[in-house]
Parts: structure tokens; sequence; C-alpha cells
């Protein structure tokens, strides 16, 4: 078994093996020709239920048919300009290829003495990144498992910033639409039911801070301590940003911690074109950036940046065995010690190779053809008496649900979209988001594929009209 260890000796094996699985991924990205084949749970569960586990192939081409079978053939590839729900991200080049030097290489970040060169080539990209963002010379940060962490990070930063032990005084303020892990950051960190405060948000989503000047005063009113706004700068479902200058001038008024949770819409960073729609960001405590999202990123590359470098002293532990104390004083660098984990991919090099090879400008391009493709799509659906579409795009991301001539019942049309949806998942020719906007079913397009082009829109949604009304026909026909 000792030939399977990826060593000196194995060298070559190594190479005939990874060679031989990239050239089966790249003839399956060649002749993808949609995002799903449509299979179903109840289809593909027998097929991975039937193989045993504790009787090995022995044979990596082997593995590799059967990974055809069980994986590569019904994958979801988000590189298909069909693919249009969730927030991922085609993915570039020179990033899979530091994915396939730091899996090999293996580097852990917690410590010098794991990593020593990737230690300082995740410091320099998280110096680059607050330099984007502005927040100055103290600043700091650390590569995270995604934006849920670095929303948890940040907040509990700044409930140690609150300095109280009453928990159930702490109140955190966050928009009606920003992330779920706002919520659930609150729970992890021991604070009350009540805790998470709902902005209301204005008809282009965006938190209404007029609102949140009044939910500020009646904090204070009530003797509560406000822990921190989170600001949203990429809703998930809109894409919406909200106003970060306005927001940034209460939150110093009333000395509460201001983050940003900019984990898509941190690809403004590179931008050649709308860097200032997230002015005000250099104003924050804390932000949260999803490089996996508008860097085009593999998973997972995130980060949790602040302001005063100080402040990570919350996330830090010290043991003996593996970052003592007498290290801070012989200025050994740790990234432990300000992670909230130990063990850590070095997934800062797939945003450094990125970098290195096309240069934040061609990120910027790209998530700039991305924000362009949903103007092109909201024009598209804003002409089109078959949709209604919520809000003009801010990133990239569309809002709309069908609206049939001669339906009026919102519930039927809830029912219709709920459908179109289903059937054109189970059909593989193209995949869409959904959400609900005041109670209603819609649908949502995330456009983070520069190869998706207006033509794709248009015939995504003639397909989900047809599927729409397929379904209020087939309603009729049952109701008659």
């Amino acid at each position: 078994m000792r030939s399977h260890l990826l060593n000196d000796t194995t060298a070559e094996q190594y190479r005939r093996s990874v060679t031989e699985g990239v050239e089966r991924v790249a003839a399956k990205l060649a002749a993808t020709d949609r995002p799903f084949t449509g299979i179903t749970v109840d289809a593909l569960s027998p097929r991975i239920d039937a193989i045993d586990l504790d009787r090995p192939l022995h044979d990596t081409a082997a593995v590799l048919d059967e990974l055809e079978d069980v994986y590569l053939r019904d994958a979801i590839y988000f590189h298909h300009p069909r693919y249009l729900a969730h927030l991922n991200c085609p993915v570039v080049i020179p990033a899979v290829l530091g994915e396939a030097v730091l899996s090999a290489v293996n580097s852990s970040l917690d410590t010098w003495d794991q990593s020593a060169g990737g230690t300082l080539i995740e410091r320099k990209l998280i110096d680059w990144t607050t330099g984007r963002i502005g927040l100055g010379p103290a600043a700091d940060g650390v590569f995270t498992s995604g934006g849920t962490q670095s929303n948890l990070q940040a907040l509990l930063l700044a409930r140690e910033e609150a300095k109280t032990d009453d928990l159930a005084t702490l109140r955190v303020f966050a928009s009606e639409v920003s992330h779920f892990s706002v919520k659930k950051s609150a729970k992890l960190l021991g604070l009350g039911p009540d805790a998470v405060v709902s902005i209301p948000v204005d008809q282009d989503k965006r938190m209404r801070t007029v609102a949140l000047a009044r939910e500020l005063e009646r904090c204070a009113e009530d003797g509560l301590v406000p822990m921190a706004v989170v600001a949203t700068a990429g809703t998930t479902d809109f894409g919406s940003i909200d106003p970060l200058p306005e927001i940034a001038e209460l939150c110093e008024q009333f000395g509460t911690w201001m983050h940003v949770d900019a984990a898509y819409g941190c690809g403004l960073l590179a931008s050649l074109k709308h860097r200032d729609r997230i002015n005000g960001i250099e104003r924050a405590d804390s932000v949260t950036v999803d490089y996996h999202k508008s860097f085009f990123q593999p998973v997972s590359s995130s980060a949790v940046l602040v302001r005063d470098a100080a402040t990570l002293r919350h996330a830090t532990y010290h043991a003996e065995y593996l970052n003592p104390r007498r290290m801070v004083e012989e200025r050994i660098p740790n990234q432990v010690d300000k992670s909230l984990q130990t063990t850590r991919r070095f997934d800062a090099l797939k945003l450094w190779m990125t970098l290195r090879t096309m240069g934040a400008d061609g990120i910027g391009q790209l998530f700039d053809e991305v924000c362009e493709l949903a103007r092109e799509g909201w024009r598209l659906l804003a002409a089109d008496p078959r949709f209604d579409v919520v809000v003009e795009p801010s990133l990239s991301t569309l809002v709309f649900r069908y609206i049939p001539a001669a339906v009026t019942d919102p519930a039927e049309i809830d029912r219709a979209n709920l459908y179109a949806r289903k059937a054109l998942f189970a059909s593989g020719d193209a995949i869409v988001a959904g959400t609900k906007v005041g109670g209603r079913h819609f649908l949502k397009f995330t456009l983070l594929n520069p190869e998706t082009q207006a033509s794709d829109i248009a015939a995504v949604l003639d397909l989900i009209a047809g599927h729409a009304e397929q379904y209020l026909g087939e309603s009729l026909d049952r109701a008659s």
C-alpha cells in the first residue's frame, strides 16, 4: 500500500494518475452541452448505495470509470452558460492549477513550521485585499472556509468589543434581506432570540437608514447594547448594496461595530467600472469577502478582514504543542493566532496564482461583464409582458416571476413558477434558483458566467414560460 503514498519514489505514478484524471475532466467539460442531466435522487442513489467501500478496485483507471458513473456524468456544471442559479461561479484556470499544487504539497496554514512561504503568501493577499478596501495601515485578516465563517468571526469580535458580560442585552442590526448566517452566528455566539433586529428595506432592497437610526435610538433608550450593524454589499437574493456611507455615520454616532458582508459584492474591489458602488466600505470595522463568488475562484476561498489587527486577539488561544506564547515575542507568524480554524488549507494560493497570471484588472473585467449582462437581462425582462421583475440589478442578480395573462390567482401563479423551476431542473436544459418576495414565489438568475449571453437568458425565459404554460394548461384540464 505504500505505493500509493505521494513521495519522491512515486512522483511518476502521481504524474500519470493526476494527468489521467485531468484528461477525464477536460473531456467531460468539452462534451458538456447542458448544465445537468436531470437525474433524480431515486435514480442516482442506488448506484452509490451498491458500492462496497470495503472492496477497493485497486486501479485508478477503474476508479475513474466508476466515478464517471456516480459523479462526473451527473454533476452540476457551473461553467455552462445556462447555469443561472446560485452564487456559484465558473473558475479560472490559474486557480485550478493552484488547487492542484496546494493539494499535493498539502501545507497547513495554522503555524509557520507547517507552511513557511504559504503563511507569507496568505498575509500578502490579506494586505492586498485590505488595501483595496481601504481599511488602513493597522488592518489585518485571515482566510476562512466561506462567508458564513467570516461573518461568524466578525460578529465574535464585535461581541467581545462590546465589552459586556450580559449577552441578553446585545443587539445586532441587519436588513431583512441579509444573509441567514447573521442570525445563525448570533445563536452560535450565545445571544438571545431577539438579538438580531431586522431593518426594513426600500424598493431597491437596500437597508432603510432612517429605520436603522430609529432602532439604534430605541436600543439606547431601552438600555441595550448595539453590538454591531451588518451592512450587506451584495445580498444573496437581489445583489442589493446597502447605503454604506450613511450606515457608517450611524455606527460612528452610536459607537457600534460596522461589519460589511461583501461576500458577493467583493468583486467590485477589482472592478474597472463600478468600484464606487461600494464606497463607504473603507469605514467598516470588519469585512467579509468571498473570492469563490466574484473572483472566479474554486471553493473554498474567503476571508474576514478587520480595520484593527488587535481585535483578532479575541480569536487567539495558545497551546504549547502548537503556538506557545513565546512565539509572539520571537515574531514567528502563526496564522492560527487569528483564525477560528486550526488545520487550514492553503486556499490563498489559488488567488495568488490568479493575480500573478491575470492581474486584478483581469478579474475585474470578468465581473464587470456579468454586471453588464444583468443589465441586459433586466431590459429583456422589463420589456417582456410575461414576466414581472423585482428590482434593477446592482450586481448580477435578477429576481422575477412568470405572470400569465389569463390567470389572476396569486397562489396559482406561485404554483406555476414552482413547477416551471422544477421542470426546468428535471430537463437539465438550464438551472435557475428561487426565492420568496412578499410571501410569493419568484425565480432568480444569478449571473456569474461571462460566457452567458443575452440570448441564453432569452432562451431560458422562453423555457420557463413554456413549462409554466404547460402546468396551467394541465391545471385547467384537471379543473374541468
